[in-house]
């Protein structure tokens, strides 16, 4: 190896140490700073480990509510999304037409309109229809939010199942919707769970959406009370912020950890069709 790819490697390699290093030091910042009942802005070893923070924030008010409300908007936002995704995706991926392609680019523009410009709009649209200050109303929006780019996911993965299940099963006298439940979605299960991850996560991490459309304090998500941690005058607990911050991504972990095994898979296609 030369002297100069010696030096390109070497750039590559502390480019990627900076860049680790941006991620791991705020992750550091805040297991430590949950541990800490002293907690700053600085990134340090408590001197004493201690749970305060967490006996704190675990209240049914500051963190128990916050999350059941979490996971509910979350929950049926992503179920909701996972299911018309499928249909969607089904005969844009099995049935060709001149309407695919421009129905497909109108879904990729979709995805690139941001929340904050139709907020206007959707807000008025809802206290026209008396879906403000509702569950399902926001469950219905965080659904439609998220699923332009999950049909496009949706049908990507579907292309990769062979049609020629599909038809041994229309043969037998399967109906499309039998053989979409039986055979494609069991065979995409790495797609079906790249598309609830994604769903549930940006459904998850969403704070705009929530504070926009719920104006009941106890109906808020925790994406909107972990705000509640930054005080008047610039004043904040930081060690409960810290240790709220963790109780609140553990559901998005557990997530993963569940369907990981779906994530690094690959379809289940071995021996099923025959040349």
């Amino acid at each position: 190896m030369s002297a100069r790819e010696n030096r390109r490697r070497l750039a590559a390699d502390l480019g990627l140490l900076v860049v680790a290093a941006a991620f791991v030091l705020p992750l550091a910042w805040v297991v430590l700073s949950a541990l800490d009942t002293r907690a700053d802005l600085g990134v340090k070893i408590p001197d004493g480990v201690t749970l305060d923070n967490f006996d704190a924030v675990l209240t049914d008010e500051i963190t128990f509510t916050p999350m059941l409300n979490s996971l509910l908007l979350c929950g049926g936002g992503t179920l909701l999304t996972v299911v018309c995704a499928a249909l969607a995706a089904y005969p844009l991926s099995r049935y060709t037409s001149r309407l695919n392609r421009p129905f497909l680019l109108t879904i990729l523009f979709a995805t690139s309109l941001p929340i904050t410009a139709i907020m206007v709009p959707v807000y008025a649209l809802f206290v026209q229809v008396d879906l403000i200050d509702t569950m399902q109303g926001t469950i219905f929006f965080f659904a439609a939010s998220q699923l332009p780019f999950a049909i496009w996911l949706m049908k990507n993965f579907m292309d990769g199942v062979p049609k020629e299940l599909e038809e041994a099963a229309w043969t037998d006298g399967a109906s499309s919707f039998q053989s979409l439940i039986r055979i494609v979605l069991p065979l995409m299960g790495p797609g079906v769970a790249v598309v609830t991850v994604f769903a549930f996560v940006m459904m998850w991490g969403n704070f705009f959406v929530p504070f926009m459309l719920l104006l009941t304090p106890k109906q808020l998500p925790a994406s909107v009370s972990i705000n509640d941690f930054f005080g008047n005058k610039g004043t904040v607990v930081y060690g409960q912020l810290a240790a709220f911050s963790l109780l609140y991504s553990t559901p998005v972990i557990l997530l993963y950890v569940l369907v990981s095994r779906k994530l690094g898979g690959g379809f289940a296609l071995g021996g099923a069709v025959k040349g």
